[in-house]
């Protein structure tokens, strides 16, 4: 970064970063430079700030995912100002003016945002492969509650990590006069520092990341309908999910539209990683090949081309997810005018629908108890006039119980009490509300299990 350099001394001891003398002083290199920092560290600012706030003020945008996005913005907003920002009064000014403090500060923050972005991007990327690949079991492991322990921890680890920085960095003075904040060890010293942060935070992020969506992308393009062990469950929500559809006349194109969006906030996520790739590289690239050469390579240009690439890395995220996520869009348009996102009503009308899903099921189980009661009635209707004609004719039917004879006219007070005194059977029996029961139970959870896929699935 701009910020850590090295003392312009003859026999540099360690990698810089740190533009030359003669080029930081000259009006072009200012005007190019100040202008591009200021331009993408001011885009990035504020579109990672609209990020937090749309998940921490929409109900509905708080799913496991968008935690970890909003772990990734306000990394990417510590990068922006602990290095963005020095950055603009290092090119005015050509020397460093925080201090002692300032230079332990700065760098600790500037490293503590990058590991955590790469932190951030490796657990979203675990987290979306869980929910693809093991839908069963995301449904204990992919939770919010469980994604704050995890950006807990990845803070805690990265603050106590970067603490490093602190015995690493000091003030120098070059022979010139220029002061600036730089590393104060040999490059024995910094280069496994270097090499151990390079693995942990670049390649091995990387890495994973090839290998899990490259799993996702077989289970959303190739295998798109993985068969789950809870077969009888599935089948039962689909009947009262076509259930619905017939009552309802909609909803029939859900399981497209949920496979759809799974596959877009996948390559979202693919593109942000991707990106983080690419604009890294160019730093990592250099600082590598200068680690192992006599004479590093520190032309200013594409030192200040390496640092509006990072810079860049920490700003593009928000476009990218207003560009490729309509929840996103939404919740910035419902943002800038001030108003509830789009997204509420649209949870608001998911319960709603839910509710009536449920209300459809127990209306047809109502109409089906009431055509079971008619045939009920007409059985009794026909056993009665059937014995009045017996009656009538003076005729007495016998039946055999146990083996005895005995007169047995046919009683029907039964059965007058339940047409005079109201229904008889419209409670139903011990096993018939068994089954009803666990009908209603299994279509409430159907209800609720589809409003949480939606919000979870339609970024």
């Amino acid at each position: 970064m701009s910020d850590n350099v090295s003392s312009r001394i003859d026999t540099p001891t360690n990698i810089s970063l740190s533009p030359s003398a003669a080029v930081s002083e000259s009006l072009e290199y200012k005007t190019v430079s100040v202008f591009l920092v200021l331009l993408v560290c001011g885009v990035g600012i504020v579109g990672n700030i609209m990020v937090v706030l749309v998940v921490l003020t929409t109900r509905h945008m708080r799913t496991p995912t968008n935690c970890y996005l909003v772990s990734l913005a306000i990394a990417d907003l510590t990068v922006l100002v602990a290095a963005g920002l020095p950055n603009v009064s290092h090119s005015l000014t050509g020397t460093w003016v925080f201090g002692h403090a300032g230079c332990l500060g700065i760098t600790y923050l500037q490293y503590l945002g990058i590991n955590v972005s790469s932190c951030s991007i490796t657990a979203f990327t675990v987290e979306r492969y869980i929910a693809i690949c093991h839908p069963m079991k995301a449904q204990t492991v992919c939770t919010v509650s469980r994604a704050k322990r995890i950006i807990a921890g990845v803070w805690i680890f990265t603050c106590v990590y970067c603490m490093l920085w602190f015995f690493l960095v000091d003030i120098q003075v070059s022979k010139d006069g220029h002061v600036q904040c730089g590393y104060r060890v040999k490059r024995e010293l910094y280069l496994p520092i270097y090499l151990i942060d390079f693995a942990i935070f670049y390649v091995i992020p990387l890495l994973l990341a090839i290998v899990l969506y490259g799993l996702i992308a077989r289970i959303l393009y190739l295998s798109p309908l993985p068969n789950h062990p809870d077969t009888s469950a599935t089948t039962l929500r689909r009947s009262c999910r076509e259930a619905s559809e017939v009552g309802k006349g909609g909803r029939q194109g859900r399981p497209k539209s949920a496979l759809s969006s799974r596959k877009q906030v996948t390559k979202m996520l693919a593109v942000v990683v991707i990106l983080f790739a690419l604009l890294w590289m160019p730093y990592r690239t250099l600082v590598l090949i200068n680690s192992f050469v006599s004479t590093p390579y520190l032309d200013d240009w594409f030192l200040l081309f390496c640092r509006t690439c990072i810079y860049a890395n920490s700003a593009i995220n928000p476009v990218i997810y207003n560009a490729m996520s309509q929840k996103f869009r939404s919740a910035f348009r419902g943002l800038y005018r001030c108003q509830r996102p789009e997204g509420n009503q649209r949870t608001l009308s998911m319960i709603q629908t839910g509710f009536s899903t449920v209300r459809d099921i127990r209306s047809s189980q109502a109409n089906s108890n009431g055509t079971n009661e008619k045939a009920r009635r007409a059985i009794l209707n026909t056993a009665t006039d059937l014995n009045t004609k017996q009656n009538g004719s003076s005729h007495q039917e016998t039946a055999t119980v146990n083996g005895k004879k005995a007169d047995h006219p046919i009683d029907i007070s039964t059965a007058t009490v339940g047409l005079n005194g109201g229904p008889a059977e419209t409670v139903p029996s011990g096993d018939e509300e068994l089954v009803w029961a666990s009908l209603n139970d299994t279509t409430v959870n159907f209800a609720d299990r589809q409003i949480t896929n939606d919000q979870q699935e339609s970024m």
